[in-house]
Parts: C-alpha cells; structure tokens; sequence
C-alpha cells in the first residue's frame, strides 16, 4: 500500500474568523473551533478511517493546532513537529490582506512572500521535509497544522512549485487526504468540512 497522508487544518479562531494571518502567534481555538475539531474527530474514528490505527501521527507545536488534534482524540499518539508549523509571515503577522493591500498594492503572499520573515524557499522547504517523511514507509500519517503551510504540503506533493498553494484554499477544521492514482501523485479529497454539518 503507498502511503497517503491525511491534512488536518486547526479549528477556528478569532485571527482565521477576522482573516488575520496567524502565523506563529499562540491564539487559542474559539468555541466553534473546539466544537469542529471534535467532530473531525468523530468522523476520524468511524469508517473508513476506524480512528486510523497503523498511523504515524504529527501536530504543529502550535496551541490551535495540538489542541485540535487532542480534542480530535489523538493527542496521545501525535509528536510535535516544528516543521507543521504556520508560515512565519514576519512584518504582516496580525495584519488581513486588505491592511497589507494598503500598504503594499498589489501583494500575493505565494509570489512576493513577507519581509522579515519567512522565505517562500524555507516554506516549501518545509513542505519538503514533510512530504519526504509521509513517503517514507508503508503506513498513512495525519498531520495537525495550519492552512499556508497544509497548501504547500499539498502543492509539494503534487510536485508543483509552491505558488501552486494559491488555487488550493482550506478552510478550519477541514479535511483533506493526498493519495496516488496510476502510481502518481493525486489528491484524494480536499477542504472537506462535511463532518461540520451536524
């Protein structure tokens, strides 16, 4: 069986509900985050997933994201791993896309990056790292993070340059599953937050 690896994006926030980018500022889930994570959760240990027992399992070390995956029901099994975490956005952190519009007309994030933080480079280096580890055995993982850094593993490994991530949007609490079809790799399911239907 190739492995697949399964995306977990964190819960709502205040910062992800006003369009805050959210990079490696520790803000905590809000209710309806906390609600949401619990049924992925759910839906994570029902059919066909059957709470993903042979899988390697791995959160970002931020709050919103390690605490989804605890109320997900799998804080035992994950290790932290600073690679799952959000892209550091540098002088933008807190700011929306419309104040940084503002200042800087024309900004996108996947071509022009942020100043003082993080490179597009070390993102998808990042990304890399991550999707080199998922290939590396014959078992499934599922991931905890954060939505820049879940759309460039996706972008990663589908092979494409990171600026790929711009047409693959995640909303919180969202799940997604990266697979291989015709032995190359595919995506399975993407963004999907059906389980918040409830």
């Amino acid at each position: 069986m190739a492995p697949r690896i399964l995306l977990a994006r964190h819960g709502q926030t205040a910062w992800s509900l006003s369009g805050r980018h959210t990079g490696r500022t520790d803000v905590p889930l809000l209710d309806e985050g906390r609600r949401g994570a619990k049924l992925l959760g759910e839906r994570l240990h029902r059919e066909p997933w059957s709470g993903l027992r042979d899988a390697e399992i791995r959160t970002s070390p931020l709050l919103r994201a390690s605490d989804t995956c605890e109320l997900a029901g799998f804080g035992g099994r994950a290790r932290e791993w600073d690679a799952l975490m959000e892209f550091d956005y540098g002088a933008y952190e807190g700011m929306t896309p419309a104040e940084i519009q503002a200042v800087r007309p024309g900004w996108f994030i996947w071509r022009d990056g942020v100043p003082d933080g993080e490179s597009l480079a070390e993102v998808a280096a990042r990304a890399d790292e991550v999707v080199a580890w998922a290939r590396s055995a014959d078992r499934d993982v599922l991931v905890f993070a954060h939505g820049h850094i879940l759309r460039a593993i996706g972008a990663r490994w589908l092979g494409e340059d990171i600026s790929f991530a711009s047409r693959i949007r995640l909303a919180p609490t969202s799940l997604s599953v990266l697979d291989w079809a015709y032995g190359a790799p595919a995506i399975d399911i993407w963004n999907d937050t059906g389980h918040l239907a409830k």
